[in-house]
């Protein structure tokens, strides 16, 4: 008996490996070789290509494409409609399967819905990308980007609310309390 949900409607192929208590809603195909851990969400006509790995308690929205050469830490968010790509210069009649880039999406990450993940990036812990956005570039931990191009306008808690240092470079979540210190161009919470 599986130690999982999945839909009736839902596509399982062989060789995948689902974690306990994960969820796979209507229409989403699990392709080969991919590996989803515990806990996590799989929403309505997703798509987990062959060999992308989902760690525990990802969650997944509606109409998501999740192409090889993904990999998604613990606690990432994947809003609606958003979109990871895999080659940089993809053409119908050129196969270009050995040219797939890896797309890193660290721990705790939000990704908005309708954007955009150019291949080849690395989206830093608990970074903010908003709905929308086309990111062509790495991300920052802790950094909220938005727009097409994608670019930085702030620095997010771990909680997803915008950080507001003062002028010792410390800043407080103000839903968690955690502290927050902005050091050149990078964030830790202390």
């Amino acid at each position: 008996m599986a130690h999982y949900f999945a839909h009736k409607t839902a596509v399982i192929d062989t060789d995948c490996s689902i974690g306990k208590d994960t969820k796979i809603w209507h229409f989403s195909h699990i392709m080969p070789n991919c590996i989803i851990g515990e806990q996590c969400n799989i929403g309505q006509n997703v798509v987990v290509s062959p060999e992308v790995i989902l760690g525990k308690n990802v969650k997944v929205q509606n109409n998501v494409s999740i192409y090889t050469g993904v990999i998604c830490e613990d606690d990432v968010f994947l809003g609606p409609s958003m979109v990871f790509t895999n080659v940089i210069n993809p053409r119908s009649a050129i196969k270009r399967k050995n040219e797939y880039l890896k797309t890193i999406v660290k721990k705790g990450a939000s990704i908005g819905a309708n954007a955009t993940i150019v291949c080849g990036n690395t989206i830093g812990e608990f970074a903010f990308i908003g709905a929308g956005a086309v990111v062509t570039k790495e991300v920052l931990p802790f950094a909220l980007v938005v727009g097409n191009p994608s670019k930085q306008i702030g620095w997010v808690s771990e909680y997803g609310h915008t950080l507001e240092f003062n002028e010792k470079g410390i800043a407080v979540c103000k839903e968690s309390n955690q502290e927050y210190q902005l050091k050149g161009n990078t964030v830790v919470k202390l």
